[in-house]
């Protein structure tokens, strides 16, 4: 239940072919003729200081839903940081939730730290050498992005 598992796009069981040629097929896919999806990043599981979930989930997750679909049909609610784009403050529908958005949205630098050190350490373990340049690039800037905080 602690340990991170790494599980790039949910797909890593059903990879039969080389990981990092895997990892290459889908960088290759972004090119100016396609349209490419947007991904975004959602921890339901983070706790608070006293062990317990910051978001409540069930059906609260459709508020998270609702910001995500607004922000690709173009609203400007999100502020960049160090990890991505987070929502600006009050863009959330909390209406009626007992939750702190300090809690949802601070990034501990710590963490980050931490979370960096892992997802090198996965990819060397399961990528190593075959590791897609474009992925290599990106993980360094996001290196260099936490260091920054």
């Amino acid at each position: 239940g602690k340990q991170i598992m790494h599980d790039p796009m949910a797909m890593r069981p059903f990879v039969g072919y080389n990981f990092g040629d895997y990892l290459q097929h889908w960088s290759d896919l972004n090119k100016p003729e396609r349209q490419m999806p947007k991904i975004f990043h959602v921890n339901w599981f983070r706790l608070n200081d006293n062990g317990k979930f910051v978001w409540p989930g069930f059906g609260d997750n459709i508020r998270v839903l609702d910001w995500i679909c607004r922000r690709v049909n173009g609203e400007d609610i999100a502020v960049p940081s160090a990890i991505g784009q987070l929502p600006v403050e009050g863009s959330l529908n909390l209406k009626g939730l007992n939750v702190s958005w300090e809690e949802n949205f601070s990034l501990p630098k710590k963490y980050w730290v931490e979370d960096i050190e892992e997802t090198k350490s996965f990819l060397q373990a399961q990528v190593g050498c075959d590791l897609p340049l474009t992925i290599s690039n990106e993980v360094a800037k996001q290196e260099e992005r936490i260091r920054l905080m």
